[in-house]
């Protein structure tokens, strides 16, 4: 009878994949009932045993057989703050970089064969600016306009709104609660709301869509900061908070700016009206969250600190509640594909693949597809087929 051949993988490569995973022992012994003693070198796993935990933690095979942990890193600066220690980048924050690394180095050589020029506004800005005037220099750029803003009738619609602008003016606007297109791997809010990835003709801002909506129109407004200032970098802006790392704090001025500009704000303002009951009316009105406009409220001089701090705490209180009530709707795959991909980089992946200079299994990988059906609906989505 064949002997059970066992792997001598270090305990401690172990103990790393599964806390990278972010995952206890706990969460793990069902599939693995050994994984105590694997930990503790009491025993040893199968290969197929450890393939299998490989793909469970979310780790590369090969990483279990080296001598030490590697340094995972994130590949742009961190612009994140939390209230604890700092968090190891997870699988589905790194897996999620690495794919859209993957997109804009794909968009940018498309677009230096077409002859495409810098975009002037990357990096035209510095922290010695003040974010009024460059808050104003985004608006210009993007062609936004406050009255037609007003007339959208819902936060959904604010959101495209503003994401059509940016992609019109040459950003990449992608955003998804998923890693690519696995429903099974479902981003964090709390790890990160966002990240830029600068580049002089192919910037990309990615949007953390499980966030709310409200949440994820302000950190769309903080990453074109970031391509403003030409800095890239993962954030989780968060409207309540005014962090110590000048660029977030920057960052967080010029959307805030961006989205309810201060001279509007002060002259919609009604101070006599109660707080909540005017923040929402204001909400309404400039198509962003009652918490970005309590904050900007406070900005502007009209709450004390204390009575920021209080309303704020009972506002975010309603807001949660609203939120826990809600249900989880279905999208329609070709309407959120333009969202998680960016209609630019779809519209141009098609084209190219029609014209024979992208193969089918790179257009596949880009789009995060496998159907050849799928991709020929793409094509008659966009009227190129």
């Amino acid at each position: 009878m064949a002997r059970t051949v066992r792997v001598p993988v270090k305990p401690e490569l172990l103990r790393w994949a599964r806390e990278r995973a972010g995952l206890r022992v706990e969460d793990l012994l069902r599939a693995f009932p050994k994984l105590e003693a694997w930990e503790q070198g009491e025993a040893q796993p199968t290969l197929r045993q450890l393939e299998n935990f490989a793909r469970r933690v979310r780790v590369p095979l090969g990483y279990l057989f080296l001598a030490t942990p590697p340094d995972e890193s994130l590949p742009i600066p961190d612009f994140r703050t939390f209230t604890g220690p700092p968090r190891r980048p997870s699988p589905d924050l790194l897996d999620t970089l690495y794919l859209i690394q993957q997109r804009q180095a794909w968009y940018r050589e498309y677009l230096q064969i077409q002859g495409a020029e810098s975009l002037p506004f990357v990096g035209s800005a510095t922290l010695q600016d003040a974010p009024e005037a460059v808050a104003a220099q985004i608006r210009r750029t993007l062609d936004m306009d406050l009255d037609e803003r007003r007339t959208l009738r819902a936060w959904s619609e604010a959101f495209r709104y503003l994401t059509g602008k940016a992609e019109g003016a040459g950003i990449l606007v992608m955003s998804s609660g998923i890693v690519g297109a696995n429903t099974h791997r479902k981003l964090d809010p709390e790890e990160f709301r966002g990240f830029t990835l600068v580049d002089d003709l192919a910037p990309v801002v990615f949007v953390n869509a499980a966030d709310t909506v409200a949440a994820r129109i302000f950190t769309l407004a903080h990453e074109l900061a970031h391509i403003w200032l030409g800095q890239s970098g993962v954030s989780n802006p968060q409207i309540h908070r005014f962090p110590e790392k000048a660029v977030e704090h920057w960052c967080n001025q010029v959307a805030a700016e961006v989205l309810v500009p201060r001279a509007a704000l002060l002259e919609e303002h009604r101070p006599a009206r109660p707080p909540q009951e005017e923040a929402q009316r204001l909400a309404r009105r400039f198509k962003v969250s009652t918490l970005v406009i309590l904050r900007r409220l406070y900005e502007v001089g009209r709450f004390s600190e204390e009575t920021f701090r209080q309303v704020y705490r009972e506002e975010r209180g309603r807001v949660r509640a609203m939120m826990a009530q809600r249900t989880g709707q279905g999208g329609n795959f070709y309407r959120t594909l333009f969202t998680r991909v960016s209609r630019p980089l779809v519209e141009a992946v098609a084209v190219s693949t029609l014209e024979g200079h992208t193969l089918y299994r790179d257009a596949y990988r880009l789009l995060g597809i496998r159907s050849p059906e799928v991709f020929q609906k793409i094509y008659r989505s966009l009227g190129v087929a």
